[in-house]
């Protein structure tokens, strides 16, 4: 697991320097201010491979400045860290000639819908075994359809399938003697449902859709089996996620038997805005049901998690489940034209609105942009003391627009208009 990430003259800071927990690492802060960029150099450092664009030295950066300094250990045990400096020859981060360790099994769910994963067990199929050069077979990109379709590769004049993607793997679960995969990919459906109990995600028969020649997995709703691939985005991308987690613990294991060695001890999973395309409902129960179903897979394994997220949902989803010996919340925020990332104790607040105007979200009320506005409006008219009562009036209007009639402000402003004349 990733212990340290220490970022110097990249990124929308000079300097970061984010000391990580061993289980739950959970990301805040507004759009810009490198949420995504953290993850994605996480990643690299876990894996020696830049998930998208390769980071990129800031304009007033020297040339001896941009840097990055990894360490990872196993919970236990911290090797030392390494640095990487900026190559600017080559306009590239070198690969070290030697990484000290390797990560475990890791996952990098992205906002596009895509995935990445690397897989330990593989990691010197190919390549020199001394560098990251082995990550050719260790690591699959997934794009969005590749996810649901399979990944394949020409090789020596072959085509070698890497994964057989969601529906033909569903299907062929579904259908096999041994039900055990299907029964994991059922119960992490289960746990991952918005509403497990009430409404949970169960799959069907499969079916045929026009012009497919596959057979399609369905899921049952209270109105009938729907084909997997006309859900919604939001099911799509909590299903995408179940079928990859076990996909890859699954396959890891395998290679692992084939290769007459002992399956990783350490998973590491990322990803970027948890809570993308889903309703409420899910927002503040996804994360504790994701903790839930990587502990079931291999309850032995230990998980390192890093999501990053613009919802107080799953934040107040964490108040029953986080633990600041192994869980950590970071915060990022501007100062004085300065990006800042701060760790900050995690306080249960009982109430989402209560997250909403923490620092972590930094709004002043609960309520619409419109209806903040009016009654900042409305407070400063309190505070004048004499008004005019044409004045009240006016903003007792607009604040009966914006706000609901049993909104807790009503009594104040009430009795304040009510003295100057003005009756609602």
């Amino acid at each position: 697991m990733l212990n340290l990430l220490k970022l110097r003259g990249i990124g929308p800071a000079h300097q970061i320097e984010w000391n990580l927990a061993q289980r739950l690492n959970v990301v805040t802060g507004d759009n810009g201010l490198g949420k995504t960029f953290l993850l994605e150099c996480a990643w690299w450092a876990l894996t020696g491979v830049w998930s998208g664009y390769p980071a990129y030295p800031r304009s007033d950066a020297t040339k001896t400045a941009p840097s990055i300094t990894f360490r990872i250990g196993n919970g236990k045990q911290s090797h030392s860290g390494q640095t990487i400096t900026y190559n600017w020859d080559r306009l590239e981060w070198p690969i070290p000639t030697m990484r000290n360790t390797f990560a475990g099994l890791s996952i990098f769910a992205q906002i596009d819908e895509s995935f990445t994963i690397l897989d330990p067990s593989k990691q010197f199929l190919s390549g020199d075994k001394r560098s990251d050069e082995g990550n050719q077979d260790a690591l699959i990109h997934f794009s969005r359809s590749q996810v649901w379709d399979g990944v394949e590769e020409r090789q020596g004049g072959r085509t070698r399938v890497l994964c057989n993607g969601l529906i033909r793997d569903w299907v062929t679960w579904q259908n096999a003697a041994d039900q055990t995969r299907f029964q994991e990919f059922c119960a992490a459906l289960k746990s991952l449902s918005p509403h497990p109990t009430e409404e949970p995600l169960i799959p069907g028969q499969p079916t045929r859709l026009p012009g497919d020649a596959r057979d399609i997995p369905t899921l049952k709703f209270s109105y009938g089996e729907v084909p997997i691939l006309l859900c919604s985005a939001g099911i799509q991308r909590i299903v995408a996620l179940a079928y990859l987690l076990i996909w890859a613990w699954n396959e890891h294991v395998v290679t692992s038997r084939l290769m007459r060695k002992s399956p990783t001890r350490n998973i590491a999973l990322l990803i970027d805005e948890m809570e993308s395309h889903l309703h409420p409902f899910w927002q503040r129960a996804i994360v504790p049901a994701l903790m839930d179903v990587v502990q079931s897979l291999a309850s032995e394994v230990q998980t390192q998690m890093i999501i990053s997220t613009h919802s107080p949902l799953v934040l107040a989803s964490l108040e029953s489940r986080f633990d600041p010996m192994v869980d950590s919340l970071f915060h990022l925020y501007q100062e004085n034209g300065q990006v800042q990332l701060d760790d900050v104790p995690f306080v249960k607040r009982g109430r989402v609105d209560l997250w909403l105007i923490s620092d972590l979200f930094g709004l002043k009320q609960p309520r619409s942009k419109v209806a903040e506005e009016t009654i900042e409006e409305a407070k400063r008219l309190q505070q004048l003391g004499l008004v005019p009562e044409e004045e009240v009036k006016k903003v007792s209007d607009k604040l009966v627009k914006v706000l609901a009639p049993d909104d807790e402000f009503w009594p104040r402003w009430t009795y304040f208009a009510e003295q100057r004349g003005v009756h609602l």
